[in-house]
């Protein structure tokens, strides 16, 4: 019997991005040059799949510097960024380290540096406990900044110190969802100043944008990517928000559900900025096992940008 027919529409541009794809290149040239094992704190972007491959080849993972026992060893800081007190503590420790903090993440630390030593009160746009927003926190004397997640929190927050006030973002936040808290901050804040050139960046912008050109003509949609990637989850309420309800994460312990995918003719499918095509690929050729597909790529934006690794790793 010939196989049902299924039309896959597939984002793009989707999956890696400048700033990840640097990431996991510092830390395989790291292991290059300082030989294995090479410490990373935290896995370095949010995907399973990274994260293994790069243990495979001698990266050891910790939550925290307290942790290595052998402080001879080198040890990559991730791509979400760190709090000031953590190369501090390496330094302490007579430790070698690699930064691998993403250029645009860097870019909101100097943001918030430059604000503060001007004068303003700093409030930051983002999702409590995300390691970005700890590292862009952790840029700031305590007190100086405070965390907003939602339009409520805003309504809920009051600022006293007399100080001007300026907002800074994390860069993986769902771009209507942060439009909607910024609208209601400048409604409390007449004055409040916004960042020169916005916070949430060009990969987190182009792959929101890609799956809601095509999500309202799915009757599911699928993103690949890690429970803890934020820019990942935010992909999969994008497309509910824009008109795929059936919309879902596809993670490292997923089935992929051929009973759903049955009922349906056009599925969408996605992957977040820290999973690699090769997982999309995977899933793609588990659907192709059971039915006849038609693919078509719908481009929204062409990337070409990179960033360069530290100097000292060439």
């Amino acid at each position: 019997m010939k196989n049902k027919e299924l039309k896959i529409l597939l984002a793009a541009p989707r999956g890696f991005c400048a700033g990840v794809e640097r990431a996991i290149e510092i830390v395989k040239k790291s292991i290059t040059k300082y030989g294995a094992p090479v410490y990373v704190r935290h896995e370095i972007v949010h995907n399973k799949h990274v994260v293994d491959s790069l243990k495979k080849i001698g990266a050891i993972f910790v939550e925290e510097i307290e942790e290595i026992k052998d402080k001879s060893r080198p040890v990559v800081f991730s791509a979400h960024g760190v709090p000031k007190s953590v190369p501090a503590e390496a330094i302490n420790n007579k430790m070698e380290y690699v930064d691998a903090t993403c250029p645009l993440v860097s870019k909101v630390h100097r943001e918030a540096e430059n604000l503060n030593k001007n004068g303003y009160h700093i409030i930051l746009i983002g999702h409590k406990n995300h390691p970005e927003v700890i590292g862009t926190m952790g840029q700031l004397p305590k007190g100086s900044i405070d965390l907003i997640q939602s339009e409520k929190d805003v309504q809920d927050y009051s600022y006293e110190g007399g100080k001007k006030i300026a907002y800074i973002t994390q860069t993986t936040l769902s771009v209507d969802d942060t439009k909607n808290i910024i609208q209601e901050l400048k409604k409390k804040f007449i004055d409040i100043k916004e960042p020169t050139k916005e916070d949430i960046c060009y990969a987190t912008t182009n792959r929101q944008a890609a799956v809601k050109k095509i999500a309202s003509e799915c009757e599911m949609f699928f993103v690949i990517g890690s429970r803890n990637s934020s820019n990942s989850v935010r992909l999969v309420e994008v497309a509910k928000q824009s008109g795929c309800e059936r919309s879902e994460l596809i993670h490292s312990e997923s089935e992929v559900p051929f009973d759903e995918i049955i009922k349906c003719s056009t599925i969408g499918i996605s992957s977040g900025a820290s999973a690699p095509e090769v997982l999309v690929e995977d899933f793609i050729n588990q659907i192709k096992k059971k039915f006849e597909v038609k693919i078509e790529e719908v481009e929204i934006a062409k990337e070409d940008i990179t960033f360069k690794v530290p100097g000292k790793l060439n």
